[in-house]
């Protein structure tokens, strides 16, 4: 029998997790705590975030959390994302992430917030009148020539 992907329910009933994880119970306390207010500079936020990424086991959530959000002053950190997919991975693994950086950078201001970026969009191109546009845009000289032999798409 092999060893499940994530804690057993028995151990999360119990508060506890894998040695290497923050224990739920802690994590709350952890996330209620709003006492701590030390600030700290990019790169311990770069360091911390990086050990985090180091700790986990999931190729997903590594690849989802690998780009790390902008520095703030504000302590809200946005994490730009690709793909709902990626934003709900996230959300599932967040309370642990957050309750780590706030543990680790004392400092209980500490946000993270997905949102999904805005790709400036690939148009794909399906007519024959979408074609031509874009094929003339690359060389004008196409416009003389459908002129020149009044070539037509024929509906």
């Amino acid at each position: 029998m092999s060893k499940p992907d994530g804690p057993s329910i028995k151990d999360v009933l119990s508060g506890k997790m894998d040695k290497s994880d923050i224990a739920v119970k802690e994590q709350h306390e952890i996330y209620l705590n709003n006492h701590l207010n030390e600030n700290f500079t990019e790169e311990l936020f770069a360091e911390k975030w990086n050990l985090f990424l180091s700790k986990l086991e999931s190729p997903n959530q590594k690849t989802t959390l690998s780009p790390a959000p902008e520095f703030n002053p504000d302590y809200r950190f946005i994490l730009r994302v690709e793909n709902t997919v990626q934003e709900e991975i996230i959300r599932t693994i967040k309370p642990e992430l957050v309750a780590f950086l706030r543990k680790e950078l004392k400092n209980s201001s500490i946000e993270v917030i997905a949102e999904i970026r805005e790709k400036e969009g690939i148009k794909f191109i399906y007519s024959d009148d979408e074609k031509y546009q874009e094929m003339a845009k690359k060389n004008p000289d196409l416009i003389l020539l459908r002129q020149k032999f009044k070539l037509d798409f024929g509906d």
